[in-house]
């Protein structure tokens, strides 16, 4: 393991908290915005989840996407007290071994690294789509896009492209900033373009199901029941999920206790922008209905973005597949940064073997945790793939199921280690008492929710397993597996369960 130097101010020296040996000083507020906005990846979420949201709620998707960026919102803020005080790569990991011990920190690590993992296979899958379908319009020849299709093709392509992230990534957080600055760029400048003409369309009578903008949309209460509300909201925060990124650069920011917070806040406003635009330009050009173009229609559900560009922008369509593929690169590269941090945490505080907690001498990054991401997603990817294309997509809402249990944790961690000073002041009232408790809570009850409803076998695909529910299957497996391999750990390699490495603790300041 590397050798344990204490971390900046703010981390208690009687915790066992130390720094990992990662580059520091790298990542300005904006620097960490860009790559948090890269994460969240606008072009590539919108393209797959936000069909399945307008499916849930219809003309009622914008008060869904504000509905589900609130708890997000809420629990940023306690994700902010966290890092002021102990501004560590383990984030959730750390925080809640802090908080509750290591049992639950080892579960809320496990919840990060297996939604990343799950995510870095759909973005590989809808990279490699786009890749094909970008090629079949540049040289006007359809039967391209179906080569996505052919597995023997579709594999090798997608390994070599989730393998070509995780070396960018391994480089270190340099090499990330100065990649997605440009891909994040021309992503924002193509669902700008898409917005105002989809707009124009509507304003020209030209649109294909014309649906002009109402004050009742952002009416929460009209949306349904809340079984409804909350499945579109576990949609939701799949379009939210990624800002946490920024935090886990934490060590590697120019101000640890500050910058990562800064730069959540301003990614998570700059997303809510630009998807609720982009939700309003959707459903104002085509409707909800089920039929044609409409954003209803099951057809156009795994990919909203190809069916509509072409309409919409006509021969500059080829813009947004272009975003949509250099979104899904540019995620699936930044979000690389997040699992390979909590493993390397893992790893360095003996919760995983001490291989894990290996940094790069060269590029003062992740060595064995970035590897090992990559090469867990791309299994995820080739058994989930050879199983059923259905089942790859389920994983979008298995991954809700997993964000909403690991952010939970993380806000009612906030909570509990601040315990002696939540009411010391009215800024600790709300920031690390009421909005952590609204928002982890609210968080888990979704979870709770959202786990029940999935073990029909009609949620999601409608794929099933045993009469079971394939989303439940996958989300809820996957939080057992981590049970299982905690277990396992905890008796091989004890020290982390004995509170011998991280040590369970108490804000002792105000």
């Amino acid at each position: 393991m590397t050798s344990q130097t204490p971390l900046p101010t703010g981390a208690d020296s009687r915790s066992g908290l130390s720094a990992k040996g990662l580059s520091a000083g790298k990542i300005g507020a904006i620097g960490g915005a860009v790559i948090g906005i890269s994460c969240i990846a606008p072009a590539y979420t919108l393209t797959s989840g936000l069909g399945p949201t307008i499916a849930e709620a219809g003309v009622h998707t914008p008060a869904i996407l504000l509905i589900g960026f609130v708890p997000m919102l809420l629990v940023v803020f306690g994700y902010r007290e966290l890092n002021t005080a102990m501004p560590d790569s383990g984030t959730t990991f750390t925080w809640a071994t802090r908080a509750f011990g290591p049992w639950i920190g080892w579960m809320g690590g496990w919840g990060l690294i297996a939604a990343t993992v799950l995510v870095l296979s759909n973005l590989a899958a809808v990279a490699v789509d786009f890749l094909f379908l970008l090629l079949s319009q540049v040289f006007s020849d359809p039967a391209i896009a179906e080569l996505t299709r052919v597995l023997w093709i579709n594999i090798p392509v997608t390994v070599l492209l989730t393998a070509a992230a995780a070396w960018v990534s391994y480089r270190g957080v340099e090499a990330t900033k100065k990649v997605q600055v440009w891909l994040v760029a021309f992503q924002v400048i193509a669902l700008v373009w898409f917005v105002v003409a989809a707009f124009v369309h509507l304003s020209q009578g030209t649109a294909f199901d014309a649906t002009p903008v109402e004050l009742g949309w952002f009416n929460p209460a009209e949306a349904g029941d809340f079984s409804t509300i909350a499945a579109a909201v576990s949609l939701s925060i799949f379009l939210f999920w990624g800002w946490d990124t920024v935090i886990t650069m934490n060590e590697e920011t120019k101000n640890p206790e500050k910058t990562p917070g800064r730069a959540a806040m301003l990614t998570i406003i700059a997303i809510v922008v630009i998807y609720i635009a982009c939700t309003l330009a959707v459903i104002s050009f085509a409707g909800v209905g089920t039929e044609g173009l409409g954003a209803g229609n099951p057809d156009n559900q795994e990919s909203i973005f190809a069916a509509l560009a072409g309409p919409v922008m006509g021969p500059f369509a080829i813009l947004v597949s272009i975003a949509v593929l250099s979104s899904s690169i540019a995620s699936l590269q930044s979000t690389m940064v997040s699992p390979s941090r909590t493993i390397l945490a893992m790893g360095h505080y003996r919760a995983l073997p001490e291989k894990y907690g290996r940094v790069s001498p060269r590029y003062k990054s992740p060595s064995v945790a970035t590897v090992t991401s990559a090469g867990a997603a791309i299994v995820f990817y080739v058994v989930m793939r050879l199983l059923s294309e259905n089942a790859l997509w389920d994983t979008i809402t298995a991954l809700g199921l997993m964000v909403c249990f690991y952010y939970g944790i993380t806000g009612l961690a906030c909570i509990w280690y601040f315990r002696t000073s939540l009411f010391a002041s009215a800024k600790n009232v709300f920031f690390r008492f009421l909005f952590p408790l609204l928002g982890g809570v609210t968080l888990l009850v979704i979870f709770v929710t959202t786990a029940i409803d999935s073990m029909d076998p009609a949620y999601g695909s409608g794929s099933s397993v045993f009469g079971i529910g394939l989303v439940f299957v996958l989300g809820i497996g996957v939080l057992l597996l981590g049970v299982v391999l905690m277990i396992v750990q905890s008796i091989r390699h004890p020290a982390f369960f004995r509170g011998q490495t991280l040590k369970q603790g108490v804000h002792d300041g105000e």
